[in-house]
């Protein structure tokens, strides 16, 4: 698919389709939670972005813990002015390049393979889905806190506090569009401690496969919390 004109709207469907042909991870590791966001949760995610909070058309943006490039190819997609991705997992950014091949955008990404300690640079926008923490407690601290020290507005995808069956019927009785929430205590108050400050937060179902021995179902319905944080300043 060619690329589109930089200033034209782009359709949420249109999004979604483009989404719908980046190839997930071959391999995808649990350690790593791995887990690939589905068309409808990054184009929600990404469509606010642009559209709503004018963070990535025109804008240099940088994807940390890219997977598969899912993000940062969508943003490309959107009419972001450049792009890079980066994972710390080879395999990972392998496929990302080769689904950037695919897609059309091979020119307008820089695929990094990586630590995210390892990034420099300033950003206008900074798009990441990391782990929620579940293998790895408070894995997806070291995200925000990079995030903030890079770019100047972040959006970070975090499993909502518990389990809220209410919330996840409302959400899929409003056809999956996001709901405002509030934001978690402590994640206002370490967004602060790191130079930022919470905007907003959307709250988005998200269904997850059955991709790992432990998954006892073949898909499991969660609500995940969008996390719209700009650096102070």
């Amino acid at each position: 698919m060619g690329e589109p004109a930089q200033r034209r709207l782009i359709r949420k469907l249109d999004l979604e389709r483009f989404l719908s042909q980046v190839q997930p991870h071959p391999s995808p590791r649990a350690s790593l939670e791995q887990y690939t966001t589905s068309e409808s949760a990054a184009a929600t995610m990404l469509y606010l972005a642009a559209y709503t909070y004018e963070d990535i058309v025109g804008k240099r943006l940088l994807d940390l813990g890219c997977g598969t490039g899912r993000l940062a190819l969508a943003a490309a997609f959107l009419g972001a002015e450049s792009v890079v991705g980066v994972d710390i997992d080879k395999t990972a950014v392998k496929a990302a390049l080769s689904n950037s091949v695919s897609v059309g955008f091979r020119d307008k990404i820089e695929w990094v393979a990586g630590d995210i300690d390892a990034v420099s640079g300033k950003f206008d926008t900074v798009l990441q889905n990391p782990p929620f923490g579940v293998q790895k407690r408070n894995a997806d601290r070291r995200f925000i806190k990079n995030a903030l020290e890079l770019g100047d507005a972040v959006y970070s995808l975090h499993n909502h506090p518990v389990f809220d069956k209410h919330l996840l019927g409302k959400l899929k009785a409003n056809g999956g569009q996001p709901l405002r929430v509030s934001a978690s205590q402590f994640m206002q108050r370490f967004v602060q401690k790191h130079g930022g400050q919470v905007e907003a937060v959307y709250a988005l179902p998200l269904t997850v496969p059955h991709m790992f021995d432990f998954h006892t179902k073949t898909k499991k319905e969660i609500v995940v919390d969008m996390y719209i944080i700009k650096k102070k300043g």
